[in-house]
């Protein structure tokens, strides 16, 4: 398996764990480090604190509701040339101060 792009996610501006897109899908894991935080917490109700990788086909539908819609979806893509079908790419450029507690950063490699 092939990691294409990288993503750092942060809950309350602490390095929570890792977003990647691989040739097969996505996979998400917490830092081991965050999980043993007093007062950490999950990115979402449906991804629990686990030390396991999460993996899926598609971008995890929570991930996938940080990205904006509608009139909003198509300025980002237009402004930073972005396919709309590129969920990752626009998670990625859209995501690094977005509403709620969660942000993404991109991993520059």
């Amino acid at each position: 398996m092939e990691i294409l792009r990288t993503a750092y996610v942060y809950v309350r501006n602490v390095y929570a764990g890792k977003l990647c897109e691989t040739d097969d899908g996505y996979l998400f894991s917490y830092d081991s480090n965050y999980i043993e935080l007093d007062g950490a917490s999950a990115v979402s109700l449906t991804m629990p604190l686990y030390k396991q990788t999460y993996t899926s086909k598609t971008l995890f539908p929570f991930f996938d509701g940080l990205i904006p819609e509608g009139w909003l979806l198509q300025v980002v893509s237009r402004n930073w040339k972005i396919n709309i079908q590129d969920r990752f790419g626009l998670l990625l450029v859209s995501c690094k101060d977005c509403i709620g507690n969660v942000s993404i950063k991109e991993v520059k490699e």
